[in-house]
């Protein structure tokens, strides 16, 4: 294996159409964090890039949809985006965004390249144009049904049902987004990059030299060449996005798929000015985090790219996690089905290594997982709290209880604690092993088997005991203990930073280097360490179930508004409509229907009289609450009896998808009587 002199690290551009969740989390930012975050320790050579994707169609779609500019979109959720990764501590060295000037001179300055080079492809060719919107459809801006699952809302450019990717010609019955009305074909002018040039040489470059890729990678990347490569368009007719730098290409904007991956470029510039030496060095290594959607893109388009202007460095790795299901459904940002990352940072405040250890512990790094807040609270008070809080806490408070927080000196070593000492060696090569292949699951199962390595030690040896007939064995317990302890900064700080650095606070130590790790002197004799608080703390069942509520909030208003709205009945004469005599009136008294669920007794006041009416409606409001409340009663309904009750008209109500019932009540305050017409 090459020994590179720096790593380049890049990760996904998220769309800037809404916030980081999850599910993004899961599979590209917290792992490629993880990695450069080792790295560092190892005193390492290391630019960990990232950036909001700012000119894809799920963005104008948004600005279409709330009636603003895709400009007032990006803007909005670039910086929540941006100001979410810095507080949960994600450690990019830069955070770009793709409506840069560096990254519109950085783009247009490829495109160009490619096309003076005559690497390009110009074709005309017919595409989907809609009539009513008078306009060519990007990919995004269609949608039909899958042709291999048949999935019924697949876009013009991918299922994310199956994962497929496609081409909109692909598509069943496809519609447009911005009319919902139908298609036609009418031709259009684009460049399109040959794939099928670079087919052989992408043949050799992974299925022969990247054997070692994960599964996932290697097995779509496969698939895909199997089934033969075609000439990609690298540019679309819209609007919004990166103009096409060449004479008579007015109204085309660059292809989001081409535009975006060179944002990695871009945002290296902006980052040092060196940014030749990470992209063009071949002793630099090159390593794409990325989810599973977009495989492709960053194994074939976008190393065909580089391969044609001929002068930057392949990507030496491309670890793709699978995709975080979230309660047993998948995430979804249209369906607001997430957990929002900055939304978390405000509802568990210091708690971001949690979620981090959650993540990571659950990782989808070889099939789809599941996040349940149950799981996220177990694994804290279980694993967090019981295991490595619960020893850390132990042996700081014994160090300060015994020796004032001097740390012992180290005696006469028992096979037990030889046997500790030796194994505790052991995690180092472990940790990087699993590190170095992208494993991150496996890394963090080591390092918490570090912390239950010390529970069980200090456990077995019970010092609390053993102080009383042997003073000196507790110094030599104590020592190990608290050596444990300082290794666990290292062990953990690539996982989870702000609690090794909390950590660190208690020991009164500055960070170690990783190749400390397993070093049994960490903390010298005498060293002073301070009083320790809590590491973690336990997550309360209230606090889950407010989170499971807040969910369960969503899918409800989810069916409500996929509901679909009962048909108009038949219609009647005018004449039968004006027999029923609709009034104002106030509701007087309420009490509920003894031995029911549904029905209170109301007094009403109608105006012209005072009378009696059965309502079922008390399982949504309180008698309490509606007195006084203006109603719509229908008054010259025969009378019923109900429950012994006889009930004297009818309280109009509306009934939503999901069936709960609202009063049709005047929007301002009435005579009682008026009439309802």
């Amino acid at each position: 294996m090459k020994d590179f002199k720096r790593t380049l690290i890049t990760s996904a551009l998220p769309y800037a159409n809404g916030p980081v969740h999850i599910g993004h989390l899961a599979g590209v930012y917290v792992p490629a964090d993880i990695y450069a975050r080792y790295l560092r320790m190892q005193g390492q050579d290391v630019l960990f890039i990232g950036g909001s994707d700012e000119h894809g169609v799920p963005i104008t779609l948004k600005a279409k949809n709330e009636g603003i500019t895709p400009q007032d979109v990006v803007d909005k959720y670039h910086n929540i985006i941006k100001k979410a990764f810095s507080d949960f501590g994600i450690s990019f060295d830069v955070y770009s965004r793709t409506t840069s000037e560096t990254h519109k001179e950085t783009a247009s300055e490829f495109f160009k390249t490619l096309y003076d080079q005559g690497k390009f492809v110009e074709k005309t060719t017919e595409q989907y144009y809609d009539k009513e919107a008078k306009q060519f459809l990007a990919d995004r801006y269609i949608v039909g049904t899958c042709p291999k699952c048949n999935n019924d809302k697949a876009y013009g450019d991918q299922c994310e049902s199956c994962g497929s990717s496609l081409n909109a010609t692909d598509l069943i019955q496809p519609k447009s987004v911005l009319s919902g009305g139908d298609l036609e074909l009418k031709e259009t002018t684009h460049w399109y990059l040959p794939l099928d040039q670079y087919e052989d040489w992408l043949k050799g470059w992974i299925l022969e030299d990247h054997k070692e890729w994960k599964a996932n990678v290697y097995g779509q990347c496969k698939s895909w060449l199997d089934g033969g490569l075609h000439p990609r368009a690298v540019t679309r007719d819209l609007d919004w996005g990166v103009p096409v730098p060449i004479e008579g290409a007015d109204g085309k904007v660059l292809y989001v798929w081409f535009d975006a991956p060179i944002g990695y470029i871009s945002a290296t510039k902006e980052c040092t000015p060196e940014w030749e030496k990470y992209w063009k060095d071949e002793d630099t290594k090159m390593v794409h985090f990325i989810g599973k959607d977009n495989i492709v893109f960053h194994c074939i388009i976008f190393p065909s790219m580089l391969k044609a202007e001929g002068s930057y460095i392949l990507p030496e790795n491309v670890p793709s996690n699978e995709f975080l299901n979230l309660e047993g459904d998948k995430i979804s940002t249209s369906r607001n089905w997430a957990v929002w990352l900055h939304e978390y940072i405000e509802e568990f405040p210091g708690k971001e290594d949690v979620l981090k250890y959650v993540l990571t512990a659950n990782a989808p790094e070889t099939k789809d997982n599941d996040f349940t807040w149950k799981d996220f609270q177990a694994r804290n008070n279980n694993e967090l709290v019981a295991v490595f809080g619960n020893f850390v806490n132990r042996a700081m408070v014994l160090t300060q209880k015994y020796y004032n927080g001097v740390v012992p000196a180290l005696g006469d070593l028992t096979d037990f604690d030889k046997e500790v000492i030796e194994t505790l060696k052991t995690f180092r090569a472990k940790i990087e092993k699993s590190i170095e292949n992208y494993r991150f699951r496996e890394a963090l199962k080591e390092a918490m088997e570090l912390a239950r390595l010390g529970n069980k030690y200090l456990a077995d040896s019970e010092p609390w005991k053993v102080v009383k007939t042997d003073e000196k064995r507790v110094e030599t317990i104590m020592n190990i203990c608290l050596q444990i302890t300082a290794n666990l900064t290292i062990a953990f700080d690539p996982f989870m930073p702000k609690t090794t650095e909390k950590l660190r606070g208690f020991l009164n130590v500055s960070p170690f280097q990783w190749n400390q790790l397993g070093d049994m002197g960490l903390l010298p004799v005498g060293h002073v360490v301070n009083k320790p608080e809590l590491l973690f703390e336990k997550i309360e069942d209230k606090t889950i179930q407010e989170q499971v509520d807040k969910l369960l909030a969503t899918k409800k208003a989810n069916e409500i508004a996929q509901a679909e709205t009962s048909p108009a009945k038949e219609n009647i004469a005018f004449d039968d409509f004006a027999k029923m005599d609709l009034r104002v009136g106030t509701i007087v008294e309420a009490s509920k229907v003894a031995k029911t669920k549904k029905l209170l007794k109301l007094t009403v006041d109608t105006g012209i009289d005072t009378r009696t009416v059965v309502s079922g409606i008390a399982e949504f409001y309180k008698p309490q609450d509606i007195i006084g409340k203006q109603v719509s009663i229908l008054v010259n309904l025969a009378p019923k009896t109900l429950k012994g009750i006889e009930s004297q008209g009818m309280i109009l109500m509306a009934e939503n998808a999901d069936g709960s019932l609202s009063f049709v009540s005047p929007d301002a305050t009435l005579k009682n009587g008026s009439e309802i017409r």
